[in-house]
């Protein structure tokens, strides 16, 4: 300790005893507040450097949230990606089915034509002479209708077929025989006037459905055509032909329609 201040003693001395030239002095003043200047112009620079550092600090904190946000918003947007290309895949496959199904139904429908227009010609062919007697014979929504007026079939008031009609009915049988994928749908039909003393037919109702009865018992027990394949139904009055209320729109209207339709088990199926 002794020893330090003995130290700063003689330093203090010393420097008492230098004197300084004017000139020296000022030179050293420069020079001092060129070095104070310089280093209040380093410290405002490194306070500037440390601002920017912070500044770079927190863009860079920015940026890395941005970049997680993005990268989780492309993660979800690759997922959305393979769930629509999954499902359009899905789409896809359904539609080679569903067209796949239409072009069977569309076959089928075709070859239902083809039979139907086939079974017309043969009708046509086979009953023959019977179009002149009140017979006719066509395709309405894909179904072969044969019509015959009531005059073919019964004497007035009658639900007993006569010869003539057993005949007409006899060549349809032989064409249904030889067509066993056809369904037979036999309509009773009347027209608008009263039906008056004929026993124990009460209405048209009566009438239309016995005279359907009387031609599928004559198809089936005589004419030995599958019970499964034929059924009776009875119109009445009530889907005529002709509006007009005259003795020739009447007779149009007093009918037996026997419906032609092939069978669609195929369709039925391919609908299911």
């Amino acid at each position: 300790m002794n020893k330090l201040v003995l130290f700063l003693f003689t330093a203090l001395f010393l420097s008492s005893c230098v004197v300084l030239s004017p000139k020296k002095y000022k030179s050293l003043l420069a020079q001092r507040d060129s070095l104070s200047n310089g280093l209040n112009e380093a410290n405002t620079r490194i306070e500037s450097l440390e601002e920017e550092v912070a500044r770079l600090k927190s863009d860079t904190t920015l940026l890395n949230s941005q970049i997680a946000d993005l990268t989780s918003k492309i993660n979800g947007l690759n997922s959305n990606n393979a769930n629509l290309r999954a499902a359009s895949d899905k789409l896809s496959e359904n539609l080679k089915r569903r067209e796949a199904r239409l072009k069977e139904v569309e076959d089928i429908l075709r070859k239902r034509d083809e039979a139907t227009l086939a079974l017309k010609d043969k009708l046509q062919k086979a009953l023959l002479g019977f179009q002149q007697s009140g017979l006719s014979v066509e395709i309405r929504n894909g179904k072969v209708y044969v019509s015959l007026t009531d005059k073919l079939l019964f004497s007035t008031g009658s639900i007993i077929i006569d010869e003539k009609g057993k005949q007409a009915l006899a060549g349809l049988a032989t064409v249904l025989k030889s067509q066993p994928e056809i369904n037979i749908s036999v309509e009773g039909h009347t027209d608008n006037q009263r039906v008056l003393n004929l026993g124990q037919i009460k209405d048209n109702w009566d009438l239309s459905v016995l005279r359907a009865t009387s031609v599928v018992r004559y198809l089936t027990d005589v004419q030995q055509i599958e019970n499964t394949r034929i059924t009776a139904t009875g119109k009445g009055q009530y889907q005529p032909i002709e509006d007009a209320n005259t003795p020739e729109a009447r007779s149009r209207n007093r009918r037996i329609e026997i419906v032609l339709s092939p069978k669609l088990d195929e369709l039925y199926d391919l609908i299911k």
